[in-house]
């Protein structure tokens, strides 16, 4: 489990192809790795790996190809820029949101703006997870934990301040850009405890007006 707080920004040092999928290398910057030891988890713009090699000044994990087809990480480059942190520990401060390090989709960046010294973005979800996506609700980005502005059907809008700018890989955000979605855990949870008796089905799907109503909800 991470925050969505980074702790630092890395780079990709190199990429190693491996039987069909890839072994990533990476500088970690700033990251103190004097706590972790091999097997331990570290998320790369909102993706847990686990660390399989530990140099010193960083740290290699493996990427499967269910990753790579769900996530940014098989476009990335040596020298691309990441956003790094840690495992939470018991003693972490919550300072974002519980997020699982589990990428439920791609967005796309498709507005940027400046607003005073702020930066303001609009992202299109993938249409399932719009449903999952509230104003003032939370969503990680490239693992940062935001605060949704705004909501409009599949697209969604951030208000970015100067430190998570400097903090993070946002600043190098641009229209047409891929990232990494993770939705707040209490909302996937919850559309499966309301589908009830109907979530061990074949097929059972998501929340319909159909099922709210048999349910017995006014729709």
């Amino acid at each position: 489990m991470f925050t969505g707080i980074i702790q630092a920004v890395g780079r990709i040092r190199r990429i190693e192809q491996r039987g069909g999928d890839l072994r990533l290398h990476l500088e970690t910057g700033r990251l103190d790795l004097s706590d972790v030891a091999l097997g331990d988890s570290i998320a790369v713009n909102g993706v847990c790996l686990t660390a399989v090699e530990l140099p010193g000044d960083g740290f290699a994990a493996d990427v499967s190809n269910e990753t790579l087809s769900l996530t940014s990480l098989g476009g990335l480059k040596p020298g691309s820029r990441v956003n790094l942190e840690k495992a939470l520990t018991l003693q972490t401060r919550l300072g974002g949101h519980l997020v699982s390090g589990h990428v439920d989709g791609l967005g796309e960046v498709v507005e940027r703006s400046d607003d005073a010294r702020s930066v303001r973005f609009r992202i299109r979800a993938p249409r399932e997870l719009a449903r999952y996506i509230a104003h003032k609700g939370s969503i990680t980005v490239d693992g940062t934990s935001l605060t949704v502005n705004g909501v409009s059907g599949d697209l969604f809008d951030l208000n970015i301040v100067p430190h998570t700018l400097q903090e993070t890989i946002m600043d190098e955000y641009r229209p047409g850009r891929q990232v990494n979605l993770e939705v707040d855990l209490v909302a996937r949870y919850l559309e499966r405890l309301l589908l009830g008796e109907r979530a061990a089905e074949p097929d059972s799907g998501g929340i319909d007006l159909a099922m709210l109503a048999k349910a017995g909800f006014r729709v």
